[in-house]
């Protein structure tokens, strides 16, 4: 099952620029889980999907927790258990942090950081899922920030603006 969620938002603020906010980040094509399915069954859709991480939701859409390759590994295969006797709600993360679209990117760094999580759903102002933001959508994003930064300084090196 995957939910495919309208494509990135551009926030805008009060004074014209563009707000640096999770919604705009955020990965909007996010597969989920259902609390009752097996784990067997979210272990093939992972298959399929190429993911390691799944979005468990609630009747609502409202996200309750997560589950990931590695808790699978650790939870059931380590532990023995059959995959297809055990339920995600057995094995997934609850104690989860979900941030707000809106919210700036630094809040969702300090929610990861103080959870400690790799990724958080993103959801809208009804608690409603809309998305996932991982570490490494940040940190793709400084580094295009970088690159970016290192262009204008190579255009304003001296020998660059000796040139004209």
């Amino acid at each position: 099952m995957r939910v495919r969620i309208e494509d990135h938002i551009r926030k805008q603020v009060p004074n014209g620029g563009s707000a640096m906010s999770v919604g705009r980040l955020c990965v909007r094509d996010v597969d989920v889980a259902e609390p009752n399915e097996t784990v067997q069954v979210a272990a093939q859709r992972m298959h399929s999907r190429n993911v390691g991480t799944l979005v468990v939701l609630d009747p609502a859409c409202m996200p309750i927790g997560l589950v990931t390759d590695r808790d699978l590994t650790t939870r059931v295969l380590a532990e023995g258990r059959d995959g297809n006797l055990v339920t995600v709600d057995e094995v997934m993360t609850q104690d989860i942090r979900a941030v707000d679209e809106d919210c700036p990117i630094e809040a969702a760094l300090e929610a990861m950081r103080a959870g400690p999580f790799r990724r958080v759903p993103v959801v809208n102002k009804k608690g409603e899922l809309v998305g996932l933001l991982s570490i490494d959508d940040v940190l793709d994003l400084l580094a295009e920030e970088f690159k970016t930064i290192t262009r204008l300084l190579g255009k304003e090196s001296p020998s660059a603006v000796s040139q004209f």
